[in-house]
């Protein structure tokens, strides 16, 4: 059912304030999704930029191969986590155009980063017994022995 009476209109105050929320609103939209965009682009070319970089080959004057490059095929190298993160920006890409929300498993890689960091170098870190400790211990140790062979005599 229309409603009843006259529709209210907007003076041109409103509408100038309305239309300018709407632009600034918009702008932010595009900057957003152009910032995510160029994100991207960077871990591309970054990426690709480092392994190509690695991959380069030193021939000598003759023109024969002296060396081949870093092999990017290497298991646990630098180059398979480059080639981690370009598939994890392009898999993160297609899965947005679904939900913004996939936006969100970019965070598997500072996750992966920090977890790599832990393994290889705090956690032991962390973990490891000084040597100074294990020597004081020694020493200790080695003075009770001798007290107790001075004792005996």
């Amino acid at each position: 059912m229309a409603p009843k009476g006259k529709i209210g209109t907007k003076g041109k105050k409103q509408i100038h304030e309305e239309n300018e929320a709407t632009l600034k609103f918009y702008t932010r939209v595009i900057l957003g999704a152009n910032f995510l965009f160029l994100f991207a682009l960077v871990v591309y070319i970054g990426s690709y930029r480092s392994m190509a970089a690695m991959a380069k080959p030193a021939f000598a004057g003759d023109g024969s191969l002296l060396d081949g490059g870093i092999d990017l095929n290497m298991e646990q190298g630098m180059a398979e986590h480059l080639k981690d993160a370009i598939l994890l920006t392009a898999i993160v890409q297609v899965l947005s155009t679904l939900s913004p929300y996939f936006w969100y498993f970019w965070l598997l890689a500072p996750a992966r980063a920090l977890q790599l960091l832990w393994m290889n170098f705090l956690g032991p870190w962390f973990s490891a017994e000084s040597s100074v400790s294990q020597e004081e211990i020694n020493e200790k140790k080695q003075r009770r022995q001798e007290r107790r062979q001075m004792k005996r005599f």
